[in-house]
Formats: structure tokens, sequence, C-alpha cells
């Protein structure tokens, strides 16, 4: 299945595209900042379904939409917006949109809007408890996540999660988690300038600023306050 991702905002689209591969590990999920982007991919694959943002350089992302269905017309569309607009509802309605969703997108939303997708997939690669098991490190990173928790709420021994973990997403749960953190903790620092370092610390799950910072700098070559001047 070839699911398009278009956002003009590089965090955006790197936040779609690491919350939807765990998911559909078979999806190709191919990613455009802009319309032009989008309509030259659209013509070089079979788009089946389309998340877009409603405020996009040069064409909208509803006329990119309206766009792309000349090109299939079966195609599904999500629009994502910061804005709450009615105006923008009645035209989504229009074009047909299957669902509406709002930055930031939220783990949980996510999960329900694709969960109809499912059963048209080839299995994931995923069994049943680490899909759950994912599912619930996205939803609380920001907590005090230990094994033994995750373990407690899918219901098997911990010794057993970590082997199952590591044997089927290829990296540890504590690597896994540490990762996820750091890739909220960009979004944090682009779209809340007005967070202190040590609040992005807390909000990404981290307990210690200087760790953050360590974790931070070793993920990415910079620190925090350096990546967010960076990416304004």
């Amino acid at each position: 299945m070839n699911v398009l991702l278009v956002d003009d905002e590089p965090l955006e689209l790197e936040q779609l595209e690491y919350l939807i591969h765990p998911l559909f590990p078979f999806w190709n999920l191919h990613k455009a900042s802009d319309s032009c982007q989008a309509i030259a991919i659209s013509q070089k694959v079979k788009i089946h379904l389309a998340f877009l943002d409603i405020n996009l350089p040069g064409k909208s992302g509803l006329e990119l939409g309206e766009e792309l269905r000349q090109h299939h017309p079966d195609i599904d569309i999500i629009i994502v917006t910061a804005y709450q607009n009615f105006h923008y509802a009645k035209q989504s309605i229009r074009l047909g949109v299957v669902d509406y969703m709002t930055k930031p997108v939220i783990q949980s939303e996510l999960v329900d809007i694709l969960s109809k997708y499912r059963n048209k997939m080839p299995q994931s690669k995923y069994s049943h408890v680490i899909h759950d098991a994912l599912t619930i490190i996205h939803e609380k990173y920001a907590d005090k996540l230990a094994l033994a928790d995750l373990a407690a709420e899918v219901h098997i021994n911990p010794t057993y999660l970590s082997r199952r973990f590591h044997d089927e997403v290829g990296v540890s749960f504590s690597e896994y988690l540490m990762q996820y953190r750091i890739q909220i903790s960009k979004k944090y620092l682009v779209s809340h300038p007005d967070w202190s370092i040590s609040t992005v610390s807390e909000k990404s799950g981290f307990n210690s600023q200087h760790y953050f910072c360590t974790i931070f700098r070793k993920s990415t070559s910079q620190t925090p306050k350096e990546y967010r001047e960076k990416e304004k």
C-alpha cells in the first residue's frame, strides 16, 4: 500500500512516519513537503492513502487533494491541520475525505483512524503482544515506564517480553523508548519555543535535564538548544 505524507514541516513528516511505521511496517511511505513534490510522486506510483496538511506553500492541502483524486479516484484522504476551522471542514466533506485530524497528532487517535485499514493489509511483522507494547510506549512515553510495568500491562513475563521485543523490533525496549523520547523532544523543541530545555526534557519523559542533553547530543550531534536554533 502506497501512502503519501504531505507537510511543509519536516518534524511533522518525521513524526507521522515514526508513528505509522511500527503499526504498518509493510506500507510504503512517501514524503513530500509541498504540492509539486506530492504530484510528482503520485505520477510515479499509485497512491492509496494520503495525509495532507491544509496549510501548504502554493496549493493548499484541499486543492492538492482534488488534484490527487483526479489521478487516483479511489484514494483515501486524511486532512491534518493545526486549525479548527468550519470552512475547512465543509470543504473536506465536499472533497470526500475519510477523516480530519488536528495537530499535534495523538497516537491513540491515529490508531483509531487507521484501524479500518488493518484487515486490508498483510499481517504486521509484529506479534499482538509487541504491537500492544509499542502502542503503550507511544501513549505513555512521558511516564516513568519500566520494562516490568510494560510487561504487566501486556500480561507477560518481563524477561520474555524483553527477549521478544528485541527479536521482533531489532533493539531493546530501553533503546526504543529512549529513541522515541528523543523524536518527541525534537518536535517539542520546535513547536514550543517558549518551553525551557528542562520542560522539554520532562515532557518527553526524561527525569534529568543533564541526562536528556547528553543523550540528545549523542543521538543528533547537537545540543537541544542548537537543534532548536537550526530548526527555527
